[in-house]
């Protein structure tokens, strides 16, 4: 694996840890949505991360070499959480008995991720900036 593989991944990893930021600000945005163009409230989305590798294999399909070439976003899934049913006889979204349906997103589950998606964040960034160092420290010794 060379250098440039290195910042590939970075790179990918960078990426992959926007758009799950990206995706918890959306969740934290719509914490109290009641009401959305599909109806119903707002449906918490999480996103599904895939290694992204090259494998090489021969005629028998036994793999001979694997490459890991980063992170990938697979999907970005709508949960399965249920909703939270509180009760709001006044509110314009109630049922009959009172109760509003909001959104499945939890404030603390949320605020969670956005730490661990900020330090996966930086930790990326972290390895790019390594690797730029070793590379020139590299291009120094040719000096």
């Amino acid at each position: 694996m060379g250098l440039l593989d290195i910042l590939k991944i970075g790179a990918s990893g960078l990426k992959a840890q926007r758009i799950r930021m990206e995706t918890i600000a959306t969740n934290l945005a719509n914490i109290h949505t009641t009401r959305t163009d599909e109806g119903g409230p707002y449906v918490k989305k999480e996103v599904v991360f895939r290694v992204v590798d090259v494998s090489e294999k021969d005629e028998f399909g036994k793999v001979l070499s694997e490459k890991i070439e980063g992170v990938k976003v697979e999907e970005v899934a709508r949960s399965n959480k249920n909703f939270e049913k509180v009760y709001d006889p006044g509110h314009p979204d109630a049922d009959k008995e009172g109760y509003v349906t909001y959104p499945n997103v939890n404030l603390m589950e949320e605020m969670a991720d956005m730490i661990s998606a900020t330090r996966s964040y930086e930790a990326n960034i972290n390895v790019i900036n390594t690797t730029k160092e070793m590379f020139l420290k590299t291009l120094d010794i040719g000096k």
